[in-house]
């Protein structure tokens, strides 16, 4: 579904990202590992369109993206999460939502399975964004992505400052859409754990380049953890 070959991206006279590839499969849990500071919110928003690349190509659904807009990249088919969420915290829960409908029909629905996903969401509709605690707030941000119905969803970090119930049930939420098979899952995350769990495969990053891959299988025999260990 996503197929990143060979991209190098500077930010003033720093090299960021340094021949970064990867590939990111339907129907599976992409995991992106690595210390603070080498580069993986860089990639995202490079993949996004929200950073231009120097070089390198990037692939979704069979066609070249590095040179689309992020809103042509959003309406291709690929829903981003960013770090620290986000939301309109103005706006209330509905609205928010339907933000991640913007360029559909003014008529189209929120789709119920958002609700089906993050029951909570269904309670708050009405209260403000701003207003929903931390983990609340990340359960909108992802439900936000999904409202259009992305074929590939990326997460920055989504446990971040999270309290561990809810942890669970975003944990939850990402293995049942790679399950169905319909959708393919780039994840950049600290908490190995909660990594290594999801991951079906694994590419780790350390000083904009990437040092490991492989399958998430095989992440416990390979000393991942030790590798990205702060």
């Amino acid at each position: 579904m996503l197929n990143v070959k060979n991209i190098n991206q500077f930010y003033g006279g720093s090299h960021i990202l340094r021949d970064v590839s990867l590939q990111a499969a339907m129907g599976q849990v992409t995991v992106i590992l690595g210390r603070n500071g080498v580069g993986k919110t860089t990639l995202l928003k490079s993949l996004m369109g929200l950073v231009p690349i120097k070089n390198g190509a990037i692939e979704f659904d069979g066609k070249a993206i590095q040179n689309a807009t992020p809103y042509e990249r959003a309406r291709a088919g690929i829903g981003f999460v960013p770090q620290g969420r986000e939301i309109f915290s103005r706006l209330t829960v509905e609205e928010n939502l339907r933000m991640g409908l913007a360029y559909k029909s003014a008529s189209t629905p929120v789709p119920k399975e958002l609700f089906e996903l993050f029951p909570v969401l269904k309670q708050m509709l009405n209260r403000r964004g701003g207003d929903l605690s931390g983990g609340q707030q990340q359960q909108l941000a992802i439900a936000r992505a999904l409202a259009a119905g992305p074929k590939l969803l990326v997460l920055d970090e989504p446990t971040e400052g999270i309290q561990p119930s809810i942890i669970k049930d975003i944990g939850r939420v990402i293995r049942m859409l790679a399950d169905r098979g319909d959708m393919a899952i780039l994840l950049v995350e600290q908490y190995y754990d909660f990594a290594e769990e999801l991951a079906d495969a694994y590419v780790v990053m350390e000083r904009g380049e990437v040092i490991a891959r492989g399958p998430g299988s095989e992440m416990q025999a390979k000393g991942i953890r030790q590798l990205v260990a702060i």
